[in-house]
């Protein structure tokens, strides 16, 4: 990817981070991030100390399929206009203060609810958690789209930077934060308080309001300040309908499968002995059928005429024939291949590591302090490096600087394995490994930035943001039986020859694409 030399000092570089739109990213990525650690970590600590066993507990998962397939509807974000607030706030700013609200309410839900009172009270937790996991998913949409469209792309390594400080902050607040004030509030393990955790959730819904503050305050971006929806009212009720009802389907398919999947999970562990992988099987054919559900309800919908087809094109299809169109095939495919492998090397390995500080010793006191607290701080720190350097070096050099990073600090934990219980070498590991993810993440969010048309941003964006995961969260689930076979180091191993091809792509796709040169920072 062919880049010029780096045109910016020091001194301009650093000055950057104080542009209005890098700053603005604080404070958006400070919204995005309170939602996660609701719907998981504390949630699940709220539902234990409550009782709820750990098969209901795992119902809530389905709360994390907004994150996953959040290029579903993405297109929608960029189609319909919201009547009233387009008008008044521009495309951008009315979604995602729309989706603010939604989470403020899926929040509050949660907060009224209490899991302990019985079984219809759960599903009612549950429910909330899906729609706290929907509206959270669709405020990403809007704030990758809003960043691309809002500054050029000097800035976009920066705004990464501010944007993932933003995140972390939160994730700080809604967990570790959450869990004290719960405590403080007086529900501990073996006392449970439905009170402290409600205030707690009535409290984190009030921190909502540092995004919602944003959103009213900031401009809306030059690109879509003036955009114009061509179809009729009845024409964006109609894709949207076509929406709600697929995404029906896809969850109704899931849920009459329940004991089916269960059943054909027991036989088929008789078969072939293996759990994880037998599990694996079964949940991906139940996911496929899910979809190929959805699909079908789409197609008959789509074959009575009630949707128009054009719109149909322009907000599914459209967007990613522009992207094969851009780059031409061989290298698009080239460039997805580094979009889904480019994190492969931290996240299989970051799906196990907890397991492997108790493995030595380590206790949860000792892990929350170095991962929650110190590795968070790193985080930010690597994310603020990353920005620096790729708005110094260019974003190419430093995405390979990632790469290279993520995979070679993987073989410190080779060294932490033969150590044991050294926890000065685990505060080592975890600064080298959290500093590089935070550069590599800062530098690859600039460059997925660099491969969107404006005109598809949030389609784009999304397809890119939810291909990046998918690989490595899937073979990371295989992690802990690769571990039961070779053994931690050589799986430390494995996991830094993982980030090899990675190196590849980012050489071979250097030959072919060029990021646009860097304009003078403003």
């Amino acid at each position: 990817m062919k880049e010029s030399p780096a045109v910016h000092s020091w001194r301009e570089s650093l000055r950057a981070f104080g542009h209005p739109r890098v700053v603005t990213m604080l404070f958006l990525g400070f919204s995005a991030g309170i939602p996660l650690l609701l719907i998981f970590s504390s949630l699940s600590l709220w539902l234990r100390e409550a009782g709820i066993e750990r098969s209901a507990v795992t119902f809530f998962s389905w709360a994390a399929l907004g994150y996953s397939f959040k290029f579903v509807w993405a297109p929608l974000i960029d189609k319909l206009p919201i009547p009233f607030l387009t008008r008044m706030l521009g495309r951008r700013r009315a979604w995602l203060l729309c989706a603010q609200l939604a989470i403020i309410a899926a929040i509050v839900w949660m907060a009224s609810t209490n899991p302990a009172a019985g079984e219809h009270t759960l599903t009612l937790m549950a429910f909330a958690a899906i729609m706290l996991g929907f509206s959270s998913a669709t405020q990403d949409i809007v704030i990758d789209a809003y960043r691309i469209e809002s500054a050029d792309k000097d800035l976009q390594a920066l705004m990464s930077a501010t944007y993932i400080t933003g995140y972390r902050i939160a994730m700080i607040v809604a967990g570790a934060g959450a869990i004290f004030l719960a405590q403080h509030l007086g529900s501990v393990e073996g006392a449970y308080s439905y009170n402290a955790w409600r205030w707690t959730y009535y409290a984190m819904a009030l921190v909502m309001l540092v995004g919602m503050a944003t959103t009213l305050i900031i401009r809306e971006p030059d690109v879509t300040r003036n955009s114009v929806f061509t179809h009729s009212t009845q024409d964006y009720l109609g894709l949207l309908f076509l929406f709600f009802l697929a995404v029906s389907g896809f969850i109704l398919a899931f849920f009459f499968t329940n004991e089916t999947v269960i059943t054909a999970k027991s036989s088929l562990f008789s078969m072939i002995n293996n759990k994880p992988f037998s599990s694996f099987l079964i949940e991906l054919f139940r996911f496929a059928f899910a979809v190929m559900v959805a699909w079908l309800i789409a197609k008959i919908v789509v074959s009575t005429g009630a949707i128009n087809r054009v719109m149909l094109q322009e907000a599914y299809i459209d967007p990613v024939k522009d992207f094969f169109q851009r780059h031409g095939l061989q290298l698009a495919w080239l460039l997805l291949a580094l979009i889904g492998l480019y994190r492969i090397s931290d996240i299989v390995l970051g799906v196990i590591s907890n397991v492997f500080y108790q493995d030595l010793g380590f206790s949860k006191a000792e892990i929350a302090s170095a991962v929650k607290t110190f590795g968070i701080v790193m985080t930010i720190l690597g994310g603020f490096l990353g920005g620096l350097l790729s708005i110094r070096y260019g974003v190419i050099r430093i995405l390979f600087l990632g790469a290279v990073l993520s995979a070679a600090t993987n073989l410190l934990f080779m060294l932490l394995a033969g150590m044991g219980h050294n926890l000065g070498m685990l505060y080592l590991v975890v600064a080298a490994d959290n500093i590089a993810a935070g550069l590599a993440t800062a530098a690859f969010i600039a460059f997925l930035s660099s491969l969107t048309n404006i005109s598809f941003t949030a389609m784009q964006y999304a397809i890119f943001s939810s291909l990046m995961t998918l690989l490595p969260k899937l073979l990371g689930g295989y992690s802990g039986s690769m571990v039961d076979n070779i053994g931690y180091p050589n799986f430390f191993m494995l996991t830094a020859l993982m980030g090899v091809p990675v190196l590849l792509l980012i050489w071979l796709a250097d030959k072919h694409y060029t990021i646009k040169e860097t304009p003078p920072l403003r």
